[in-house]
């Protein structure tokens, strides 16, 4: 259960083609994408895939094609999470293991429950999961923040709940979590404009929307950081921050697909109820996309 995931893991996203099936001819590139691109570790399934609209066999079909292509090069997480506990329970016992080396699942979303019902979530689900459980909060899309006392006691009750990727933007909290935790228990960051600065307090790294476009910069970005090159970091941060603000703007992953897109690794389609950015924001990311060229 001491696995690190430590760098820069990416939250990647599921292409489709034109009238909704996976296209997986896309998914290849871009996972090779990433491969050349240097990052750490690659997160299916989580919020960017648009896993809430993918079925059981979808997911299933998914992950094994990105364990396939990965070939053991890279640590693969796997997102498992929802707001129905014995659901969630019963689909970590079917999920396929063989090269899966972590499950990140995310808050219960809509019922919001209180800070008692979100620990014995996660205790139930670590009951049963013979994989490590990276922890995942996200209040702006669950409605439900899992505070800092929840997660440290979370953290010292069950050794196989390994670490969090913290997407609350509570710079407060998560400095909270980090003096409380057990010295083995990851902080990653959720939040790609916050990374640099969640570095600083204690975060080993961070799981991105922004690398699947460019892991390289971004991945450079976060390993200066993790040395210490904070000159280094800062400028390459900054050069990404237009960019950040820009994929966001109208939706995740609408925004990443977009730049995608542009750089013509996968087709621009999405599932309902998510649709294509707006025209603005795709001309705003494709100059952006344009423009970067020149500097990478």
């Amino acid at each position: 259960m001491n696995k690190e995931f430590k760098g820069t893991g990416v939250a990647i996203v599921t292409p489709f083609h034109k009238y909704g099936t996976i296209d997986f001819t896309s998914l290849g590139e871009l996972v090779d994408h990433l491969l050349s691109g240097g990052v750490d570790y690659i997160v299916a399934l989580g919020t960017t895939s648009e896993a809430a609209t993918l079925s059981d066999d979808e997911k299933v079909a998914v992950v094994e094609f990105i364990v396939d292509r990965v070939e053991g090069k890279l640590p693969i997480v796997v997102g498992i999470g929802g707001n129905n506990t014995s659901a969630i329970e019963a689909e970590l016992k079917k999920i396929p293991y063989q090269n899966v080396d972590a499950i990140l699942s995310v808050a219960p979303y809509y019922n919001k429950p209180n800070q008692k019902g979100l620990f014995y979530h996660y205790k139930a689900l670590a009951s049963v999961s013979d994989l490590p459980i990276i922890l995942y909060n996200v209040p702006g899309r669950t409605c439900s923040n899992l505070s800092a006392d929840t997660t440290v006691r979370l953290a010292h009750e069950f050794p196989n709940i390994i670490g969090i990727k913290e997407a609350s933007g509570d710079l407060v909290q998560i400095m909270k979590i980090m003096r409380d935790k057990p010295s083995d228990f990851q902080v990653i960051s959720g939040d790609d404009a916050l990374t640099y600065s969640l570095i600083g307090v204690g975060a080993i790294g961070v799981i991105s929307v922004t690398a699947n476009a460019y892991p390289k910069v971004y991945g450079a970005m976060v390993n200066a950081a993790l040395q210490g090159k904070w000159a280094e970091a800062r400028a390459l941060h900054f050069s990404l921050i237009e960019f950040m603000e820009a994929i966001f703007e109208d939706g995740n992953p609408a925004g990443i697909k977009s730049a995608l897109s542009s750089m013509g690794i996968i087709k621009h389609h999405l599932r309902l109820p998510m649709v294509k950015v707006n025209v603005q924001t795709a001309n705003r990311i494709k100059q952006f996309v344009d423009d970067f060229k020149s500097l990478i």
